[in-house]
């Protein structure tokens, strides 16, 4: 299994607009940090988490010329409004895309993208828009995704729980600020662990610090473990630096095998 990340940046992206910090001005390609997304791959299936606002751009980087389904993590902005360039999958396939969500994620998409997920809305002949089934799941309870064994795990995320999941061998957790006791359980065992992480110091109160995201990696235990979903305020040069054994940086593109 194979896990490539398409986004690793906050909501504001890197660089940030009018920003002219040191990340935002490096010349190192791994300080550019588009929105948050990555891909879960194994045996040509491929299990698309989130869809951020350059979700076009991070799939023609990475070549990527089918989605089996999407996972998504939360309703924020900046994990799903790039939702409509999966019409081209369903265009080429003629099959509905299928999409999976909590029960608050599914209420929202109904209404924020109603033109996709109420079947009475149809294009106009010679239009397109994306077809997409939507599915719900429920924490703990384990679902069966293009032939993904997933466990979704909840988080704290400000007023919101975020769904991480657990495939296998693969622990993933963004926009997260605690693991909370069943997750943290959950969670151990696995041998790539991926972790948000906004800055070094003081502590957000919806996202891990990284000071945070490490002492949360040493509680799962496991063998590698990446962050991801940093900000402008830390440099992967930084990162590389003062991150103890074990635990990385990730990068746009960066491809991890699990």
């Amino acid at each position: 299994m194979k896990l490539r990340f398409l986004g690793t940046g906050t909501s504001f992206g890197i660089p940030v607009i009018g920003c002219d910090c040191g990340t935002c001005t490096s010349s190192d390609p791994r300080d550019r940090r588009m929105r948050h997304g990555a891909l879960v791959e194994e045996d040509g299936r491929r299990l698309l988490v989130d869809t951020p606002p350059e979700l076009r751009l991070q799939l023609v980087a990475a070549r990527v010329s089918s989605v089996d389904a999407i996972w998504f993590t939360h309703c924020h902005a900046d994990h799903i409004h790039g939702l409509d360039d999966v019409r081209v999958f369903s265009e080429h396939s003629r099959c509905d895309m299928q999409v999976y969500a909590s029960p608050e994620c599914t209420a929202t998409l109904r209404e924020r993208f109603a033109y996709i997920f109420d079947t009475r809305i149809r294009p106009l002949a010679g239009t397109s828009k994306p077809e997409a089934r939507l599915t719900t799941v429920h924490e703990y309870q384990p679902v069966q995704i293009a032939g993904f064994d997933v466990l979704p795990l909840p988080v704290p995320h400000g007023l919101m729980e975020v769904y991480g999941f657990r495939i296998g061998a693969l622990g993933y957790i963004t926009d997260g600020k605690s693991l909370p006791p069943r997750t943290l359980e959950a969670l151990r065992g696995v041998r790539v662990l991926v972790l948000n992480a906004l800055w070094f110091g003081r502590p957000h109160p919806t996202h891990f610090s990284v000071e945070e995201a490490v002492e949360a990696a040493r509680a799962v235990g496991a063998e590698r473990t990446y962050l991801t979903h940093m900000s402008h305020r830390v440099s992967h040069a930084e990162l590389n630096a003062r991150l103890p054994e074990g635990v990385y940086a990730a990068y746009d593109g960066l491809e991890v095998e699990v």
